[in-house]
C-alpha cells in the first residue's frame, strides 16, 4: 500500500496539520491527504481518484442513513467534510419500482441491493451503504460488509390508523377490532400476528415509510408495522403506537443496523471504516445473519432472528414459523461473543430439527 509523505513540496499540503484522531487511522490519513492534494491540484496521477463515490437506495430513509454513515466517518476528520472526500450516488432498485408485487415474486432477499452491488462490482461506486435487515446473506463474490454501525432501536412498531384506544403492551395485539387489516409486505410481521390473533387479515402495503403512513391514514388498511430504528432516524418517533418488545415480536435479523459493503480486494478503505466499526453490531449481526443463513431464509421465510450482549455473553433468540401462524417455533442460545457464527448456526440446526419438515416444503412451494 503506498502512503503519503508528511508533507507534498509541490501543494504545500502537510498532513501533519491534520487532527491526531485522523493521524491515528493511516486509511483516513491517505484519504484525507489525497482529499488535500486534489483541492490544491497536486494530486499524482496514479492515486485512488476522488472523491469516494458512497452507493445508496434514494428512498428518504436510505439517505438519511448514508448521510449518517458520512457524518460519522468525517466526525473522525472534519477535513474529509470540507473537501468533498465523499460522493453521494443514489440509485432506484428494481424493489423501489415495483411497489404492486411481494418481493418473493419479483427475486426475493436482496433485491434491496442487488443492483447496488453489481455498480460496486464494476468499480462504479467505493462503497455502499445498506439496511442490514434488506442485505442478502450470502454477498456477491467479491463483496465484503467491511462496517456495522451501532445499532438502533430493533424493535417492530405497531401504528394504528384509529388512535384512541387503549393498548396493553404486554398484549397489543388485543388493541385491534375483529377481523382488522393489517398492511404489510413481511411474513415474518405477518406469522407473528396471526400466531396471536388468527382472525386478522392482511394486505400488501409495501413503499416507503411516508407511502405507507399515507396508505394507512387514507384507510388502505387498520394498522401497519414499522421498524422503530426507520422512524426514529426520520424523526417519526410519535408516529409509533407501541413499540412491539421481542418478547411479543421477534425482530428481523440485522433490524436497526446499518451495514457498509466494499469490495473485497480494497483494503485501504477496509482499514478506513474499520475505524468506525461498533463491535457490538459486528457481533449481534454475525449471530443474526449466520441463523438467517443456516436457515435459508428468503422474504418467503417467516424467520426472526435477535441477539444482545451482556458483558461479553451473547444472547440470540431465533423463531420460524408457518406464514399462516398456525406453527410457531422459538428457540434461545447464549455463549462468548467471540462464538457468534457457531451459535447462530448451531441454533438454526434446533430450530430445523424441530420444525416439522412440511413446513419447509410448504414455504418452498409458496
Amino acid at each position: 500500500m503506498t502512503r503519503y509523505s508528511s508533507a507534498h513540496p509541490a501543494g504545500g499540503v502537510s498532513v501533519q496539520n491534520l487532527p491526531s484522531s485522523l493521524l491515528s487511522s493511516p486509511a483516513l490519513q491517505q484519504v484525507a491527504a489525497r482529499a488535500a492534494h486534489r483541492m490544491h491540484g497536486t494530486m499524482p496521477p496514479e492515486r485512488r481518484k476522488l472523491p469516494l463515490r458512497v452507493g445508496t437506495r434514494a428512498s428518504p430513509l436510505a439517505l438519511v442513513q448514508t448521510r449518517n454513515f458520512l457524518t460519522r466517518l468525517t466526525r473522525f476528520c472534519p477535513l474529509l467534510r470540507d473537501l468533498g472526500a465523499f460522493q453521494e450516488h443514489q440509485m432506484t432498485t428494481v424493489a423501489d419500482r415495483n411497489l404492486k408485487d411481494r418481493l418473493s415474486t419479483i427475486g426475493g432477499k436482496g433485491l434491496f441491493s442487488r443492483e447496488i452491488h453489481d455498480v460496486l462490482v464494476e468499480g462504479k461506486i467505493d462503497f455502499a451503504v445498506h439496511s442490514l435487515k434488506d442485505l442478502e446473506t450470502r454477498l456477491p463474490e467479491g463483496l465484503v460488509l467491511a462496517c456495522t454501525l451501532k445499532r438502533e432501536d430493533a424493535r417492530d412498531a405497531l401504528i394504528l390508523r384509529h388512535r384512541q384506544v387503549e393498548i396493553d403492551p404486554d398484549h397489543p395485539f388485543d388493541c385491534l377490532p375483529e377481523g382488522a387489516l393489517i398492511g404489510c409486505a413481511s411474513v415474518r410481521r405477518q406469522a407473528q400476528m396471526l400466531h396471536v390473533r388468527p382472525d386478522l387479515r392482511f394486505c400488501l402495503l409495501r413503499g416507503n415509510v411516508q407511502t405507507r403512513l399515507d396508505k394507512l391514514n387514507g384507510g388502505a388498511c387498520d394498522a401497519t408495522l414499522l421498524a422503530v430504528a426507520g422512524l426514529r432516524r426520520l424523526g417519526m418517533e410519535d408516529r409509533i403506537d407501541v413499540a412491539l418488545e421481542p418478547t411479543v415480536m421477534l425482530p428481523a435479523a440485522g433490524q436497526g443496523i446499518v451495514g457498509v459493503t466494499v469490495r473485497e480486494s480494497d483494503h485501504e478503505l477496509r482499514e478506513l471504516l474499520s475505524a468506525i466499526e461498533d463491535p457490538e453490531a459486528r457481533a449481534v449481526a454475525t449471530a443474526e445473519r449466520a441463523l438467517q443463513e443456516a436457515l435459508d431464509g428468503s422474504c418467503r421465510t417467516p424467520i426472526g432472528g435477535y441477539a444482545r450482549l451482556h458483558g461479553q455473553t451473547l444472547y440470540l433468540d431465533g423463531l420460524i414459523a408457518s406464514e399462516d401462524g398456525t406453527f410457531m417455533l422459538r428457540r434461545h442460545i447464549h455463549g462468548p461473543m467471540t462464538e457468534a457464527a457457531r451459535m447462530g448456526h448451531e441454533l438454526a440446526a434446533e430450530l430445523r430439527r424441530d420444525t416439522p419438515e412440511h413446513i419447509f416444503a410448504d414455504i418452498m412451494a409458496s
